[in-house]
């Protein structure tokens, strides 16, 4: 048990200081950056679908076995990603942006941001309830969705108003929700060992969701042929990152 929250409480703090990548951010030029942010796409889009459905169903289905309560909590994922990225894009208008005004999409765009890094904490804690190996599996999927999440983030508060200063700071104190979430995992997991037939499902669903819906249509803007067999390549090695891990069990 001990191990399971060395393991967790390291991921969660690693997971939670991507969120000053935005420092890198700011001494890459616009366009470079974007090029490289459509690959680091590509690839988080395959490792999640390949957490999802190589790590944790599997996981979840042999340990307690596929009845309709399984669909259910992936449909849950699913629908409580659908919720956070809809009250994200609710308060999304054009209101003018001044010193003293900061946009309200900002605003709500930390958040989301603070539900889903305490959601992302939940899952990785449970995940290491699972196991050591499922538990870095997810940690990786996680870890290659936040990073050009975290860039996103950190140009949605500059656009919406925030100084660099404090973009990075709220970006930051967002990010720690994940350790919140994290404890909240374990500590209830040594309460009730069927925690995890629901946490385990829910990430499967929530990674679906977020991969399905908000990757992978990114990845569809781009209509160059060469360039979206290079993005397919880097999502197939997202999902061979996934199945490796397998292996190293």
């Amino acid at each position: 048990m001990l191990e399971s929250w060395i393991y967790t409480l390291v991921s969660v703090i690693i997971i939670s200081l991507i969120s000053l990548i935005g420092v890198i951010a700011l001494s890459v030029k616009t366009e470079k950056l974007k090029k490289v942010l459509i690959y680091m796409i590509s690839f988080s889009a395959g490792a999640l679908l390949g957490d999802a459905f190589i790590h944790l169903l599997p996981e979840v289905v042999e340990e307690f076995g596929f009845g309709i309560n399984v669909s259910l909590y992936v449909i849950a994922g699913i629908g409580v990603s659908f919720i956070i990225e809809k009250i994200v894009h609710w308060r999304h208008c054009h209101m003018p942006v001044t010193k003293s005004h900061v946009h309200p999409l900002s605003i709500m765009n930390l958040f989301g941001d603070a539900i889903h890094n305490l959601i992302d904490g939940l899952i990785i804690g449970a995940s290491y309830m699972a196991g050591i190996q499922i538990g870095i599996a997810t940690t990786i999927a996680v870890i290659a969705h936040e990073i050009p999440q975290e860039i996103a983030d950190f140009g949605v508060l500059i656009h919406g108003g925030f100084t660099k200063g404090k973009a990075l700071f709220y970006n930051f104190l967002t990010a720690l929700t994940a350790i919140l979430g994290a404890v909240i995992a374990l500590i209830l997991g040594t309460m009730s060992e069927n925690l995890t037939i629901f946490l385990i499902p829910f990430a499967a669903g929530t990674f679906i969701y977020i991969s399905s819906a908000d990757l992978i249509p990114e990845l569809h803007k781009e209509v160059i042929w060469k360039k979206s067999v290079i993005q397919f390549i880097w999502f197939v090695l997202g999902v061979a990152v996934m199945l490796s891990l397998v292996f190293l069990e």
